[in-house]
């Protein structure tokens, strides 16, 4: 059986760093030819124009259209990958953004080894490192539905050994691992403890619009990859991973 996994990305640059820091001590034993990186170069809001015009939409015959996809995809058949992974933003400020369509997208990428499985950063890929001693996180919120300069906003509160996320370490992820996930679960449960149980895409975008996009044209700060992390390995590994992480991080 094949076991190639494709990960696509929204942007070039700065997701594929993340990855390539967290895969060195999340995937270690995956070698470049089983994890395979792709990228959309475009928002989320595309990715539904995409899919509302071929019902059939075969993710990986779209990607290798794009020219920027050509070398890392160029040998790959839909039959070579067993699982699909998707990482874009939530970009409520974006000219087609539309919660509907989110809800749509997360509806269709909803299964790893089927269409692929879609992960939203809330509001953008930055949101990864928007952590510091003077933020309380569980509480962090940003405006959703305009531009406020996000990135930008991320450099200038965060913790500065976050800024470079090429060099987070074990110990780095041990906290963000740690926040983002007490984070989400604090979204379904109102309890800033690690989540015990599967919660899908799909409900964590449902508890963003009713307590934060809906009332407010909020987003409570939440990325995408420590949450990834927590559905790959599952709730009952994840504080020996953050344990793990942690101890050993003063040596990373």
């Amino acid at each position: 059986m094949n076991n190639r996994i494709l990960l696509v990305f929204e942007g070039e640059k700065t997701e594929r760093e993340i990855f390539e820091n967290l895969r060195q001590y999340f995937f270690k034993e995956k070698s470049e030819n089983t994890m395979l990186y792709a990228t959309f170069n475009t928002d989320i809001y595309q990715l539904y124009k995409e899919m509302q015009a071929d019902e059939y939409l075969d993710i990986i015959s779209l990607l290798k259209e794009k020219s920027h996809n050509k070398s890392s995809l160029s040998d790959i058949l839909p039959r070579d990958i067993a699982q699909i992974f998707l990482f874009f933003d939530y970009d409520g400020h974006a000219q087609k953004s539309s919660d509907n369509k989110i809800t749509d997208l997360l509806n269709h990428f909803n299964e790893e080894t089927e269409n692929g499985k879609l992960y939203i950063s809330y509001p953008m890929v930055e949101a990864l490192k928007h952590l510091s001693s003077n933020i309380n996180f569980s509480q962090s919120v940003v405006e959703a539905k305009r531009n406020i300069k996000y990135k930008q906003l991320v450099n200038n509160e965060c913790n500065k050994s976050y800024q470079c996320l090429k060099e987070l370490t074990k110990k780095h992820w041990a906290v963000l691992l740690t926040e983002h996930c007490k984070k989400m679960y604090y979204l379904i449960s109102g309890k800033y403890i690690l989540p015990t149980k599967f919660i899908p895409q799909l409900t964590i975008f449902e508890a963003q619009l009713k307590q934060y996009i809906q009332p407010n044209n909020q987003v409570a700060v939440l990325s995408a990859f420590p949450v990834f992390i927590i559905d790959y390995y599952g709730c009952l590994q994840l504080s020996n991973i953050i344990k793990d992480l942690a101890t050993k991080g003063s040596h990373s």
